[in-house]
């Protein structure tokens, strides 16, 4: 594994992820734009459902690190961003995503926003990964 996930016995474990990862010297850096809930079509799937919105945005973020060579066990880091200012929102979004991440807890900072790019959506995931190439 590329990815060296780090925790310390000094902070909470309250948090669902590590607080720090760490890649080898000579990695390939991979920086993932934002995972919409798009479609192939280019319409935002499941308008008003978080938890949906997150597991398309999931889908979208796998196959933009298997198209560079990656999976979500070289992610170092991601950012989730949810349209809305209610708590509960912004953990059904994160649900999806922890559960899609299973036992590779990367560091994630999860945002409330106002506003996402595209008409109806509600879920975007960035990501930092880095692969060591063969």
């Amino acid at each position: 594994m590329t990815v060296q996930l780090i925790r310390s016995s000094e902070l909470s474990d309250v948090a669902e992820y590590a607080y720090a990862a760490t890649a080898p010297a000579g990695a390939r850096y991979i920086h993932l734009a934002g995972a919409c809930p798009i479609d192939e079509a280019g319409a935002t799937v499941a308008p008003g459902d978080y938890r949906a919105q997150a597991q398309k945005v999931m889908e979208s973020l796998v196959t933009a690190l298997a198209a560079a060579g990656a999976g979500l066990t070289d992610v170092v880091y991601t950012r989730v961003l949810v349209a809305s200012s209610r708590q509960q929102d912004l953990v059904a979004a994160w649900e999806v995503v922890r559960a899609a991440f299973g036992e590779h807890d990367a560091p994630s900072t999860l945002f409330g926003v106002t506003v996402l790019g595209y008409t109806d959506q509600l879920v975007e995931v960035e990501a930092v990964a880095a692969v060591v190439d063969q």
